[in-house]
Protein backbone atom coordinates (compact mmCIF):
# COMPACT_ATOMS: atom_id res chain seq x y z
CA UNK A 1 0.00 0.00 0.00
CA UNK A 2 0.57 3.23 -0.69
CA UNK A 3 2.37 6.24 2.26
CA UNK A 4 2.72 9.42 0.62
CA UNK A 5 -0.54 11.20 0.02
CA UNK A 6 -0.15 11.73 -3.76
CA UNK A 7 0.90 7.81 -4.11
CA UNK A 8 -2.62 7.12 -2.59
CA UNK A 9 -4.54 9.65 -5.00
CA UNK A 10 -2.32 8.21 -7.88
CA UNK A 11 -3.93 4.68 -6.95
CA UNK A 12 -7.26 5.85 -6.50
CA UNK A 13 -7.05 7.49 -9.68
CA UNK A 14 -5.54 4.21 -11.60
CA UNK A 15 -8.37 2.15 -10.18
CA UNK A 16 -11.42 4.50 -11.27
CA UNK A 17 -9.61 4.85 -14.77
CA UNK A 18 -8.92 0.90 -15.11
CA UNK A 19 -12.81 0.55 -13.99
CA UNK A 20 -13.49 3.14 -16.96
CA UNK A 21 -11.32 1.44 -19.39
CA UNK A 22 -12.92 -1.97 -18.23
CA UNK A 23 -16.45 -0.86 -19.77
CA UNK A 24 -15.14 0.86 -22.84
CA UNK A 25 -13.65 -2.41 -23.70
CA UNK A 26 -16.29 -4.86 -22.74
CA UNK A 27 -18.35 -2.59 -25.19
CA UNK A 28 -16.24 -2.86 -27.93
CA UNK A 29 -15.84 -6.22 -27.82
CA UNK A 30 -19.74 -7.52 -27.57
CA UNK A 31 -20.21 -5.06 -30.61
CA UNK A 32 -17.33 -6.71 -33.04
CA UNK A 33 -17.78 -9.85 -31.91
CA UNK A 34 -22.36 -9.37 -32.86
CA UNK A 35 -21.01 -8.37 -35.72
CA UNK A 36 -18.52 -11.13 -36.75
CA UNK A 37 -22.17 -13.76 -35.91
CA UNK A 38 -23.54 -11.58 -38.09
CA UNK A 39 -21.22 -12.33 -40.43
CA UNK A 40 -20.90 -15.85 -40.18
CA UNK A 41 -24.85 -16.28 -40.18
CA UNK A 42 -24.65 -13.91 -43.55
CA UNK A 43 -28.08 -11.96 -41.74
CA UNK A 44 -29.65 -9.11 -43.23
CA UNK A 45 -28.27 -6.99 -40.15
CA UNK A 46 -25.46 -7.39 -41.10
CA UNK A 47 -24.40 -3.57 -42.38
CA UNK A 48 -26.44 -2.34 -38.85
CA UNK A 49 -24.44 -4.34 -36.48
CA UNK A 50 -20.92 -3.54 -38.24
CA UNK A 51 -21.90 0.85 -37.81
CA UNK A 52 -22.19 -0.08 -34.20
CA UNK A 53 -19.05 -1.84 -34.06
CA UNK A 54 -17.40 0.85 -36.10
CA UNK A 55 -19.10 3.33 -33.68
CA UNK A 56 -17.68 1.50 -30.36
CA UNK A 57 -14.06 0.68 -31.66
CA UNK A 58 -13.50 4.54 -32.90
CA UNK A 59 -14.91 5.39 -29.25
CA UNK A 60 -12.17 3.41 -27.16
CA UNK A 61 -9.86 4.75 -29.45
CA UNK A 62 -10.69 7.96 -28.85
CA UNK A 63 -10.69 7.13 -25.43
CA UNK A 64 -7.47 5.62 -25.53
CA UNK A 65 -8.23 2.17 -24.62
CA UNK A 66 -7.27 1.29 -28.31
CA UNK A 67 -4.81 2.43 -30.57
CA UNK A 68 -5.96 4.40 -33.20
CA UNK A 69 -4.47 2.35 -36.33
CA UNK A 70 -5.29 -1.10 -33.96
CA UNK A 71 -9.17 0.07 -34.27
CA UNK A 72 -8.60 1.07 -37.62
CA UNK A 73 -7.19 -2.43 -38.29
CA UNK A 74 -9.89 -4.24 -36.50
CA UNK A 75 -12.71 -2.61 -38.73
CA UNK A 76 -11.12 -3.19 -41.82
CA UNK A 77 -10.71 -6.78 -41.44
CA UNK A 78 -14.74 -6.98 -39.95
CA UNK A 79 -15.48 -5.44 -42.98
CA UNK A 80 -13.54 -7.83 -45.51
CA UNK A 81 -15.00 -10.19 -43.71
CA UNK A 82 -18.73 -8.74 -44.17
CA UNK A 83 -18.04 -8.43 -48.13
CA UNK A 84 -17.11 -12.33 -48.25
CA UNK A 85 -20.95 -12.76 -47.04
CA UNK A 86 -23.73 -12.66 -48.82
CA UNK A 87 -26.58 -11.49 -46.67
CA UNK A 88 -29.26 -13.92 -47.04
CA UNK A 89 -32.83 -12.67 -47.85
Amino acid sequence: MPIKQNAKKAMRRAIKRAKRNEVVRKTYKKAVKLANEATKEASKDMKELSRLAQKALDKAAKRGVLNKKTASRRFSRLVKRMNGAKPKA
